[in-house]
């Protein structure tokens, strides 16, 4: 194993290691970076992970981002000369991915780009220069001699259209880019400790993957085809070697009960236009917390009959304004989408911040005038979008799932057992007020399943329902404040953080704070306050369990007494 750093940037560095026989893989250690893509927080910084092939023909699988620009290339030329290596095999051209392809280009101009159809069409827009290609899809093959037969498989909306797998039968690797992947940086090139990797991996589906799990499960069916697959060589964090048939399992677990939803909304975006694919992901994430499923189609390269049977079986759609100048495909893609809505769906609109957006209000209208029911207000992206757009994001889409729910969850409630309902109201729990703040975003919760769990170090559980907004705030690694409620002082706090907050809006306007060494707000008027570190998470079925290590606190009144809150029945709060 050879690491490089870069001494004149913040903790960047290089890392190669031979991980089969002719295979060598090139690592780009971000240890530092704290946003990623959809804006959700990284606790573990993260990597670019791309692949040398050295056989009779010599194939580079994806490069790095940009930042990396002189440490990847330095290092590259050390390995090889570029002008010997025959293929650059794009697996998608996402910038973190493909940022140096045309620097790539411009060392060898011979080489060979090997691609999807979408990817090969972004490409053009992107290095702007003739070069040779090859366009495959899935069952294609590319012999680089020596057993290293690699065959192709299409994977489109993972995460954008435009991805595709790899396949080398003769060292059982699969070359997978983003789809596997986490956001963790470490030294270790493989999965060593499951257990560190565990939420980083699970949060990294969450967010990106989630989103497009009917997609998962058609990628997953042509991996099946291949033979065996002993490793998985991922776009980010360490490849997948000591775990792959548990980890593989979580990802079709996962996506087999994300696409088994009762309702489903077709979220449209246009992943080159603006911010439209960071946006659309964000609104996405905010639907499945609450248990609806979510098909994300880019309209640039939609089938219109596949957007009419999308939209005509969905409970509800997500439009990400288009270029106003759009091009014929387009054009007649947007078209589609409106004739496909039906009365009694649910609709929700938002800019892409590409600097030409179609119009949106006449847009509103038209939807509003054809009886279809608006989920959130349109979301107005004016500038650059910042932390608190993609909070609003999430948020609005957690309000379109809730907005969908609603009939069914009251029906549900009351079909439960009310001898067994009022048994469970019996568990007593106290009145806290969760409080956090990750960069600008801030959020605040009402709790009362919160327990004790540990002396030592100090530590107690929260259970955060999956569909809070706060849930985005408290995963491991990230801080907040435990609010104690007072017993007779507490009526004013609950009353106003039980309220349904818009997405977007400021849960603390007219609430007397205090920040607390950790960042998060303290409320003023709380009994006592815990300042805690999330320590891990355990799902279930509709609950997070978080469990946190307490770092800080204090006591504002010593005689006072911790409210209490009694329920009637135990099937909602």
């Amino acid at each position: 194993m050879v690491t490089t750093p870069l001494a004149t940037q913040k903790r960047l560095s290089t890392q190669t290691e031979a991980i089969a026989k002719n295979i060598t893989a090139i690592r780009s250690l971000d240890w530092d970076r704290d946003r990623f893509d959809i804006e959700f927080g990284l606790q573990n910084g993260t990597t670019y992970n791309s692949y040398l092939i050295q056989a009779d023909r010599v194939a580079l699988v994806d490069s790095s981002h940009e930042k990396f620009r002189r440490l990847y290339l330095d290092l590259l030329q050390g390995l090889i000369d570029p002008k010997e290596i025959d293929y650059l095999i794009v697996s998608h051209t996402e910038p973190d991915h493909s940022g140096l392809v045309k620097d790539i280009l411009q060392l060898n101009p011979q080489i060979t780009v090997v691609a999807t159809k979408v990817a090969l069409q972004f490409l053009d827009n992107f290095v702007h220069q003739p070069f040779e290609r090859i366009q495959v899809k899935s069952g294609d093959r590319l012999d680089l001699g020596q057993g290293h037969n690699l065959e192709f498989v299409s994977a489109p909306n993972l995460h954008w259209p435009d991805t595709m797998l790899t396949y080398d039968p003769a060292t059982e690797i699969l070359f997978t880019c983003d789809v596997f992947g986490m956001h963790y940086c470490s030294d270790a090139v493989f999965d060593t400790d499951l257990d560190k990797i565990a939420p980083d991996y699970q949060f990294y589906y969450d967010c990106l993957m989630g989103p497009n799990a009917r997609s998962v499960l058609a990628a997953m069916k042509r991996m099946d085809n291949l033979g065996t697959i002993s490793t998985v060589a991922n776009g980010h964090g360490p490849l997948l070697r000591y775990n792959v048939a548990e980890l593989l399992h979580r990802y079709r677990h996962w996506s087999e009960s994300q696409s088994k939803a009762e309702k489903t909304v077709v979220v449209f975006y246009v992943a080159d236009y603006g911010y439209g694919d960071r946006l659309s992901q964000a609104i996405a994430k905010g639907i499945t917390k609450t248990g609806v499923g979510v098909d994300m189609v880019d309209l640039s390269t939609a089938d219109p009959q596949e957007i009419q049977e999308l939209v005509g079986h969905a409970s509800g759609v997500v439009l990400g304004m288009p270029p106003l100048q759009a091009s014929g495909d387009l054009s007649t893609n947007f078209g589609a989408v409106l004739a496909a809505m039906q009365p009694k769906q649910v609709f929700g609109l938002y800019e892409s911040y590409g600097g030409d957006d179609e119009p949106i209000d006449p847009l509103r209208t038209k939807f509003l005038d054809l009886g279809l029911r608006e989920a959130f207000t349109v979301i107005k992206v004016k500038d650059t979008p910042r932390e608190s757009t993609y909070q609003l994001c999430d948020e609005s889409g957690t309000d379109l799932g809730q907005n969908l729910i609603q009939a069914a969850k009251i029906k549900q409630l009351k079909s439960l057992d009310s001898d067994l309902e009022k048994a469970i109201g019996r568990i007593s729990g106290g009145l806290y007020i969760i409080t956090a703040q990750k960069g600008e975003v801030k959020g605040a919760m009402l709790a009362s399943w919160v327990s004790q769990a540990s002396f030592s170090p100090p530590g107690f559980t929260v259970a955060v329902a999956k569909d809070r907004a706060i849930e985005s705030l408290m995963q491991v690694g990230d801080r907040f404040v435990l609010n104690i409620l007072e017993e007779g002082n507490y009526q004013s706090l609950m009353k106003h953080f039980l309220k349904r907050f818009p997405p977007g809006a400021d849960r603390f306007a007219g609430v007397k704070t205090q920040t607390a060494a950790n960042g998060s707000p303290i409320l003023t008027d709380a009994l006592a306050y815990l300042e805690c570190e999330v320590a891990s998470r355990m799902e279930c079925s509709d609950h997070w369990i978080v469990y946190s290590q307490v770092t800080n606190g204090r006591v504002a009144k010593a005689e006072g007494l911790t409210a209490v809150h009694h329920r009637k029945v135990g099937n909602y709060y």
